[in-house]
């Protein structure tokens, strides 16, 4: 219980030195803000913020580079009787349900990247490794194996390239009345879905 609740509150720390960093990097711009001003936003000393972050990018694409991880974890708990491209399309739309959540550090956020599109750049939705597992994961599904069977990666990637897509749309445009995130996530995802992965 006491570890729980230790765990539960450097979580909470660490949210708000992100948003403290997220808040600051829209007004000012990733390279203009330093590990101080965060410090400083989040109410707390410099040394306590380096036991918090790793680093000054890490607060603004750690959520980015976590999301291969968690897209990996949502194909695995997908139910068995869903086809492999709607499971697949399933565990990509709950990451983007979820990167939506927090809507004012979301709009911060997409301010901040598209102040800083050479920070973006450095970032990859889902590398290599989740790739490998998530074609594995689809493999299984399909009963095929990847390495003699060229459908598990082909869906793979071209879900994924959807669902980049649609995310590179979304940050491109800035209207208040056009698609979410997740709207655009969709709509990409529906293309693959009439595919056939059979």
């Amino acid at each position: 219980m006491a570890e729980s609740l230790r765990d539960r509150q450097k979580a909470l720390i660490r949210h708000d030195i992100q948003r403290a960093a997220l808040r600051l990097f829209a007004e000012r711009g990733f390279d203009a803000v330093t590990t101080e001003d965060i410090a400083a936003a989040a109410g707390i000393g410099h040394s306590t913020y380096f036991r918090y972050v790793t680093s000054k990018e890490d607060l603004l694409l750690g959520t980015l580079r976590r999301a291969g991880a968690a897209i990996v974890d949502n194909l695995a708990a997908r139910p068995r009787s869903e086809s492999p491209e709607e499971a697949l399309c399933q565990a990509s739309l709950r990451w983007s349900r979820a990167f939506v959540a927090d809507e004012e550090a979301l709009g911060h956020w997409r301010a901040a990247i598209r102040a800083a599109p050479h920070v973006l750049d450095r970032a990859t939705v889902v590398g290599p490794f989740e790739r490998a597992q998530l074609t594995k994961l689809l493999g299984d599904r399909m009963g095929a194996r990847p390495d003699e069977d060229i459908r598990p990666g082909l869906l793979v990637h071209t879900v994924l390239a959807a669902a980049e897509f649609a995310f590179l749309r979304w940050l491109e445009h800035d209207d208040p009345r056009g698609p979410t995130l997740h709207q655009l996530t969709e709509q990409a995802l529906e293309g693959t879905r009439t595919q056939c992965w059979k």
